[in-house]
């Protein structure tokens, strides 16, 4: 199969691409993301019509953010886009008039990763996004691995601490309490609240007060040396490679690849990650590690994986 587009929907934006056999995005568009479910629908339909012109186009590949369930359809549910057994493969593709697979979005990103970027070579490979939350996806002998019903891979709702901090999806001490986006912050709050003195340059980059720290002032103070940033960062690794260890325990993958905004500071928290990974790995003095890497593709890996789902058909 030749050229497929991939459609990556997200909070503010809908981008669409065109991508070729090896990976590479040939043009893209993006649409405002529209605040109703039908206005999504609609952007999607408008996307993938802008991007195809010119191009011979013979599938379209959709990530969505929620459960997707197994015949790849329907988005069960989709919290950010208020989307309740939303019947998404048979709409979209009734108006392009192309074959359509929805996917997603986290399991999009993984297999784009696998394909094109660090997880070329391995058959074998976990990956996880450390954004805003913590998602993921599972790639066990070549293929995808999604479960009976389509939505596995919910790593960032794996219970770490019985009774721990109240997540969003209702439940107490999710994993993705205490290593994403979010958790960063929280941590740089406290920590800035209960030393201010070690925090003087990340108080300086927000407006001075601890409750003013956003997630791009503890990057860039973390790269100026501010300790309270610097240790946010380690605890976040902390409890992202004591995860990872426990995800070996039950997959054995050749190589973790670490993705989302957060992994945008490469070494600084891979190299934590990596060291508490070996930490709490099971037997790890006497059995082989998998490798930690850094995801490559970036913000495209969703749009360049679903586009790839789609070819595979």
């Amino acid at each position: 199969m030749g050229l497929t587009i991939g459609v990556d929907i997200g909070g503010t934006k809908i981008a669409a691409g065109v991508v070729d056999e090896e990976g590479s995005i040939l043009e893209t568009v993006k649409v405002p993301t529209p605040s109703t479910p039908e206005g999504v629908v609609d952007a999607i339909v408008e996307a993938v019509r802008q991007v195809s012109t010119g191009h011979q186009i013979e599938a379209v590949g959709i990530g969505a953010a929620g459960y997707v369930d197994d015949k790849r359809a329907t988005v069960l549910f989709a919290p950010n886009i208020n989307w309740r057994h939303e019947a998404l493969k048979d709409k979209v593709e009734q108006r392009v008039e192309l074959p359509v697979v929805v996917e997603n979005d986290a399991n999009a990103a993984a297999w784009g990763e696998y394909r094109f970027g660090a997880g070329q070579g391995h058959s074998d490979v976990i990956c996880i996004t450390l954004g805003t939350g913590l998602g993921g996806g599972i790639i066990i002998g070549n293929k995808l691995r999604r479960g009976r019903f389509g939505v596995a891979a919910e790593f960032g709702h794996i219970r770490v601490v019985p009774d721990g901090l109240l997540c969003g999806c209702g439940s107490q001490g999710c994993w993705e309490q205490y290593a994403s986006g979010r958790a960063l912050v929280r941590y740089a709050r406290q920590r800035a609240h209960a030393t201010p003195e070690n925090a003087e340059v990340l108080l300086g980059l927000g407006d001075g007060t601890p409750d003013g720290i956003e997630g791009r002032h503890v990057s860039a103070a973390a790269r100026q040396g501010d300790k309270v940033a610097i240790d946010s960062f380690r605890e976040l690794a902390r409890w992202a490679g004591a995860g990872l260890a426990d995800l070996a325990s039950l997959f054995d993958p050749s190589a973790f690849i670490v993705g989302g905004g957060v992994s945008d500071e490469g070494e600084l928290v891979l190299d934590p990650i990596r060291k508490s990974f070996r930490r709490w790995l099971i037997g790890g003095e006497w059995r082989p590690h998998a490798q930690v890497l850094a995801a490559q593709l970036g913000g495209k890996a969703g749009l360049v994986g679903a586009a790839d789902l789609a070819r595979q058909g």
